[in-house]
């Protein structure tokens, strides 16, 4: 690639309002690697913002005036409160720089994307990627390589739509976003719309799960990987099921600490129940959840105590509010009183704080049992306490 292709965003100057995220401190990355000038704001300091070095960051309650003349590109989070244009169309823009696979579906993305990164610099193919999640294996969540551009696309707020790559990965369609969406039909309809305008697509439910040995745990995990090696088949890419074995995981998804404590991402039911699946090999598995978002508990609390219920003993915790407002009536308690319901008699453990949790659950551990702490907020502050 030319000097002048290896730099097409040269002479730009952008400004992110939410730069921190896994999200937008990725897009900054790889914007400033294409030639612009990167900076921006964001409320708390975050683990993304050390890989962002030569990037001058704001950390403040309040967001300070974006630079005169400077693009503004808005964090999801911050939609409302800051001008300037979505996250979607800066993503959108970085898809249509490179030949892209682009990874979408209610759960897995984070994993497969990685997958697929990870098959192709392990190649040599010198993959860019935009990853929700940190990979060890590859540095981050980010890279401005030169080979193919990889993305983990979001439907929660619709931005997938708007991107363009040469190759979709649709892993699987659920209900995730309640306040984004009103019904499966709508999440469907909104994949089966994007995937039209995709020259090459990979349905994953349409896979067979892969029979190579994998590093990482549990049937979803073997799906996932059906997925990437069929991404990278398309690709043209050879060697990957050589290679796709050794990749490790991301972090937050089943990460190991210890010998006895993983800690998941894991924030909607079906993602639960995957992960205390993954972790049943003969030893006792133990959950601590923390609820993500008021709406998703509002309106998943039974089918997420269907999920928990399939763990030895669990202890949830109050709800990671997230960008949401309290709704009244609605707590982690609402999960704790559907368990009592679906699997009366169960080691059930409810905690305002992840301090009590870790307590709790750490007086339940017995010699080999396993202990899951899950969802999608900072319950992995209880990893150490654990």
């Amino acid at each position: 690639m030319s000097s002048s292709g290896s730099r097409p965003l040269a002479g730009r100057k952008i400004w992110i309002a939410g730069i921190g995220g896994a999200g937008m401190s990725a897009y900054a990355l790889l914007a400033r690697a294409w030639g612009a000038e990167v900076a921006g704001w964001d409320r708390v300091a975050t683990p993304y913002l050390a890989h962002l070095d030569g990037i001058d960051v704001a950390i403040a309650p309040d967001p300070p005036p974006a630079p005169a003349g400077w693009e503004v590109y808005v964090s999801t989070a911050f939609a409302g409160r800051v001008a300037g244009r979505p996250r979607a169309d800066l993503l959108a823009e970085l898809v249509s720089l490179r030949r892209s696979i682009v990874v979408a579906g209610a759960h897995g993305k984070t994993t497969t994307s990685a997958m697929i990164a990870f098959c192709l610099d392990r190649l040599g193919l010198d993959p860019a990627f935009l990853i929700g999640g940190e990979v060890p294996q590859l540095g981050g969540n980010a890279r401005a390589g030169e080979g193919w551009l990889v993305v983990e696309g979001d439907e929660s707020d619709r931005s997938v739509a708007a991107l363009r790559p040469e190759i979709a990965v649709l892993l699987n369609v659920d209900l995730d976003h309640h306040t984004t969406f009103a019904s499966r039909a709508e999440v469907e309809d909104l994949f089966d719309t994007w995937l039209a305008a995709v020259p090459r697509v990979v349905r994953a439910e349409q896979l067979e799960p892969t029979e190579v040995e994998l590093a990482v745990p549990g049937g979803h995990n073997r799906r996932n990987a059906a997925a990437a090696l069929a991404a990278l088949e398309l690709a043209g890419v050879e060697g990957a099921e050589r290679v796709i074995g050794a990749f490790a995981g991301a972090g937050r998804r089943l990460e190991r600490h210890g010998e006895r404590v993983f800690d998941s991402y894991a924030h909607h039911p079906a993602e639960l129940a995957a992960d205390i699946a993954a972790m049943r090999d003969g030893h006792r598995v133990l959950a601590l959840f923390q609820p993500h978002l008021y709406s998703r508990t509002r309106y998943l609390a039974y089918e997420f105590a269907v999920a928990l219920a399939t763990a030895d003993a669990v202890c949830v915790t109050e709800i990671y509010p997230a960008r949401e407002t309290p709704i009244a009536g609605v707590s982690g308690r609402l999960i704790v009183d559907e368990l009592a319901r679906v699997r009366p008699g169960m080691t059930v453990g409810w905690a305002p704080s992840l301090e009590d949790g870790a307590r709790i659950v750490s007086g339940w551990m017995r010699a080999d049992d396993v202990v899951l702490t899950l969802g999608a907020g900072d319950v992995d502050r209880a990893v150490e306490l654990l």
